[in-house]
């Protein structure tokens, strides 16, 4: 028997009982619960992260996993920390959200035409989830992708979130993919969500810290890869 369709906000009900991989459980629960020293007064989410954005937004974001002290303390995808400032202040800039900062769940942020999400919902230690992590979670995020049925332009922040949207819930022959990931790609792809329309996937390096304070991932460099995904998606920020 196929599942019942379920609408975005029961599929993240259902998320956050997730405890599907036993490492990523006891590691998210370990950070809530002793906590960085900057965040002690505060109540860590410690649970799957959903993602965030808007529902009909025709350009999907993926980046990797939750950060320790930043979405599996804050509970929403790239809040909380130094690559969601990187993130959301370019999406800022590109038209995309309402505000150039994302503190917490309750600050107000929205995004228009744009919504993020990523392959692997716990935080896993050392941003390094397993093969079978990524496999086990591989179901929620298609799931997502059904749902965001506008969805026909993608976003891929890095080679996980790339080879997530190709080998993992895509047909792109292998052949394509050992060469393909890298910086400012872009590429048809069989659209994640199945049937006959192909989607445009462009593919970035991560917006981690280890990327942009080293310089090897620049504002310049993230944004002329967004604005080209933004107007492949044909969103119209000049009209929102």
């Amino acid at each position: 028997m196929s599942r019942p369709v379920r609408s975005l906000g029961q599929l993240n009900k259902a998320l956050l009982a997730c405890d599907r991989c036993p490492r990523l459980v006891a590691w998210r629960t370990q950070v809530a619960r002793e906590k960085r020293r900057a965040y002690r007064a505060e109540t860590y989410w410690g649970r799957p992260v959903p993602g965030f954005g808007d529902p009909r937004a025709p350009l999907i974001l993926v980046g990797l996993a939750p950060g320790a002290h930043g979405a599996n303390r804050t509970g929403r995808m790239f809040t909380g920390d130094r690559s969601g400032d990187f993130l959301y202040a370019a999406l800022h800039r590109a038209g995309l959200a309402s505000q150039p900062e994302s503190k917490s769940r309750s600050d107000g942020l929205v995004l228009s035409g744009a919504a993020v999400t990523a392959p692997v919902r716990c935080a896993p230690p050392d941003n390094k989830p397993t093969v079978t992590e990524i496999a086990a979670c591989r179901p929620w995020m298609a799931e997502e992708l059904a749902l965001l049925d506008q969805a026909r332009v993608f976003l891929a922040l890095g080679r996980i979130a790339f080879e997530a949207l190709t080998r993992g819930l895509s047909r792109t022959p292998r052949s394509r993919l050992r060469s393909s990931f890298h910086h400012g790609a872009r590429m048809e792809i069989p659209h994640p969500r199945g049937g006959d329309a192909p989607a445009t996937l462009f593919a970035s390096y991560h917006v981690s810290q280890q990327n942009t304070q080293t310089g090897r991932l620049t504002e310049a460099m993230f944004d002329e890869v967004l604005v080209a995904a933004r107007d492949a998606a044909g969103i119209d920020t000049a009209a929102a």
